[in-house]
């Protein structure tokens, strides 16, 4: 396990150049930049900005800028709020996006597991077919359109917050429960399938022969083998709850990683597009190794290095 885990570690720097160059290039190809898109900027002042940022030339930002990071762990200052640092930029917000991620995962993992579980167990009854709704409306709704109708009911309602950001509880609601319904109806469905499978083994017959009662038999030992399929599904989903929907964020107003991400495509700005998608592939492949270890964890049988 560890010689694996020091192999993943080892990696990550290759991973994360293959996306800087391939962000790099999106971000160039792309036209206009941020100095262009100010209105009444003398060009005097734009060229100066360019060799602020070293964007001369796309040979010379792509070396300087990763060397910035290696050397000062700086992600640098945005090209278009150049008095914000991209460091100070992620650190208030990202929190907020792994608040609103985590509760979005917790919930969708319980209610997609619960529910999964209860459909498997009672196939063809109403679990089975609040499981099949739940799939059907989680997978076909996009997250914006969930986010809109959330937002239309709580506009009738006094007890809800519309949008933006206290940190309170009740500002977690209506966002999470708009980021968790795609997870929880994948999650629900996998469980399904995986426990019916896990539900027909030798060893639940054995065990329920034995004298267990039917819900220690398949809410211990079947739910065990039967949450390795979520497990794998779990680590791109949890860095995507945990960085941000892009979309749930601009529609509620949360001032989350999400948001800059979008405000940076659509100003240019090439420092901060950089700066969050390396934060985000951070997160993936950190989820991603933690999975592969869970892995060993639930089954013991599973040979990670193989």
């Amino acid at each position: 396990m560890h010689k694996v885990i020091a192999y993943r570690l080892l990696q990550f720097p290759l991973i994360l150049a293959v996306i800087y160059v391939l962000t790099f290039l999106l971000c160039w190809v792309a036209p206009g930049d941020p100095f262009t898109t100010e209105k009444n900027l003398d060009p005097a002042v734009q060229e100066n900005l360019r060799k602020q940022f070293h964007a001369d030339s796309p040979a010379q930002f792509l070396a300087y800028y990763p060397w910035q990071i290696i050397r000062h762990g700086d992600l640098g200052s945005s090209m278009r709020y150049r008095e914000w640092s991209i460091n100070d930029i992620v650190g208030q917000s990202l929190p907020v996006s792994v608040t609103l991620g985590m509760f979005a995962l917790v919930v969708g993992v319980v209610a997609g597991v619960g529910l999964g579980t209860l459909a498997a167990v009672h196939r063809g009854g109403v679990y089975d077919w609040l499981s099949l709704s739940l799939a059907l409306i989680g997978i076909s709704l996009p997250s914006f359109v969930v986010a809109a109708v959330e937002l239309m009911a709580a506009s009738q309602s006094t007890s809800l917050p519309v949008g933006g950001w206290n940190g309170r509880l009740t500002d977690l609601l209506l966002p999470g429960m708009a980021l968790s319904l795609a997870p929880m109806a994948y999650i629900a469905r996998l469980t399904r399938v995986s426990m019916l499978d896990v539900l027909g083994s030798d060893y639940v017959r054995t065990a329920r022969a034995k004298g267990l009662s039917k819900s220690m038999v398949v809410w211990k030992h079947c739910l065990r083998n039967a949450f390795l399929p979520v497990l794998s599904y779990l680590g791109p989903a949890a860095a995507t709850a945990m960085t941000g929907s892009f979309v749930v964020e601009k529609a509620f107003n949360i001032p989350g990683l999400g948001q800059h991400f979008v405000n940076s495509v659509l100003n240019r700005d090439r420092t901060l597009i950089l700066g969050v998608v390396l934060v985000y592939s951070v997160f993936l492949l950190t989820f991603n190794l933690l999975v592969d270890i869970a892995y060993a964890w639930v089954d013991p049988r599973i040979e990670v290095e193989g």
